[in-house]
């Protein structure tokens, strides 16, 4: 399977992995997984953190060097088609970080992990819900 991490599951993998489903610990431990993450989530972690929403035990930049260093994981492209198809997306909210997640999902034929329920009651892409 190709697994898209939806940036709150990529975060609860490495900082409270007690949060995730049986399923989903076991896809993401699952050897023939492939592990996708957006840059988006990287660009989301960072507002979290400046907010003092998500507490890192060091600065963003080390811990995001150390996170991909620990737990191997593809960056998916910000490309022009994921652009165009976020904006064409009808999810319930506008949240930029959600349409461009899902979009790279549907783009590059990516099942997403989450447990963003507005994200699983669209319907929009392959999923793996967080349930």
């Amino acid at each position: 399977m190709k697994l898209l991490l939806d940036t709150h599951i990529w975060l609860w993998s490495l900082l409270e992995p007690e949060r995730l489903s049986d399923n989903v610990l076991q896809t993401l431990r699952n050897p023939k997984t492939e592990l996708y993450l957006s840059p988006i989530s990287i660009w989301e972690l960072t507002i979290l953190a400046s907010k003092g929403r998500v507490v890192l035990n060091s600065e963003v930049d080390d811990w995001v060097t150390e996170a991909l260093f620990r737990v191997p994981i593809t960056e998916t492209p910000l490309t022009i088609q994921a652009a165009l198809e976020a904006n064409r997306l009808n999810l319930p909210h506008r949240d930029p970080a959600d349409r461009f997640i899902v979009a790279t999902a549907i783009a590059f034929g990516l099942t997403l992990a989450t447990a963003d329920t507005r994200i699983l009651d669209a319907k929009l892409c392959n999923l793996l819900p967080n349930a």
